[in-house]
């Protein structure tokens, strides 16, 4: 499976320190390790935060050829406090070297030529007019690539009109149950209950949308597939912190997905992934297959050899 993804790279600024992140970076680097190719196009600072982006791109095996340096913003940074859950609330400064995200006429050339599945991406870049311009282009010229939209609304970094137009470019949608209802609760009528089946059910046919993952937390997730529903149960881990995790589940969801396994193993697989990130630190902690074999169980002794 061949990815093109267009995200952030930034720092989490956590109370005890910082460390590396960004939702299309972790993304990556989860794919990388499943064995798939992704090709990320993001841009960090002409300073000392961005001089260690890039060597830790390297050090995790990710291909820095898409990262622009940008000369006059400052790499990308997130201040991150935490619930007594773990769950995390960020302030995202912006502009940041991030905004400055460009794909080199040589790059989509690769691309064309390579043959690209998925194009990710997610809502934060996508506030730069710039940046939605490039993905709606690229989402265009990379055809028969297919979407996959990881909502990930970050508070003040989003509007409901961005969000419907990139749902547009969507064949596979993931987002939380919080989110969901956000949504849900803009464009329903006063008073209409909210459910996850209605508000998938609704979303889908509104833009096409083929698959949506809405994540549940330590409850798991539920899987709307072209009108059917599955509820998949989560993993119970001591949580360090949830950053990261999201990412975590939609790498291996799209593993899976890609691979013609049936959705609700792509969703436990998924599951599992995120819940063995949610129990350590930071948002690209080391794992192994072996890890998540064990949590698993011998089902997916093939997938994962």
């Amino acid at each position: 499976m061949v990815s093109c993804v267009i995200g952030e790279v930034l720092w989490d600024l956590f109370p005890d320190g910082e460390r590396f992140g960004g939702a299309a970076l972790n993304f990556c680097v989860n794919l990388h390790r499943l064995g798939d190719d992704a090709t990320l196009f993001s841009a960090v600072g002409d300073d000392p935060r961005g001089q260690r982006s890039l060597e830790q791109m390297r050090t995790l095996g990710i291909s820095t050829q898409g990262i622009n340096i940008a000369k006059d913003l400052p790499t990308g940074t997130a201040h991150i406090s935490m619930n007594e859950e773990g769950e995390p609330s960020f302030l995202i400064p912006r502009p940041s070297a991030f905004d400055e995200v460009s794909v080199a006429p040589v790059m989509l050339a690769t691309l064309e030529a390579q043959g690209v599945d998925w194009v990710y991406f997610g809502t934060l870049l996508q506030t730069n007019a710039a940046t939605e311009q490039l993905t709606t282009n690229l989402k265009q010229n990379l055809h028969p690539a297919r979407g996959f939209y990881d909502i990930n609304l970050r508070t003040g970094q989003w509007n409901l009109a961005l969000v419907q137009r990139l749902s547009q470019l969507a064949s596979i949608m993931k987002l939380n149950e919080v989110e969901a209802e956000t949504l849900f609760s803009l464009t329903s009528s006063q008073g209409e209950a909210f459910s996850l089946e209605s508000f998938c059910n609704r979303w889908a046919q509104a833009y096409g949308i083929d698959v949506i993952c809405v994540t549940l937390g330590p409850a798991g997730c539920m899987i709307y597939d072209g009108g059917s529903f599955h509820r998949v149960p989560g993993y119970n881990v001591a949580v360090c912190d949830t950053v990261g995790s999201g990412d975590a589940f939609a790498a291996a969801f799209l593993h899976g997905y890609h691979r013609g396994w049936q959705i609700a193993k792509a969703a436990q697989f998924a599951n599992a992934l995120g819940a063995v990130v949610a129990s350590r630190a930071g948002a690209t902690p080391f794992w192994t297959t072996g890890e998540v074999k064990a949590m698993l169980g011998e089902q997916y002794a093939d997938e994962l050899a």
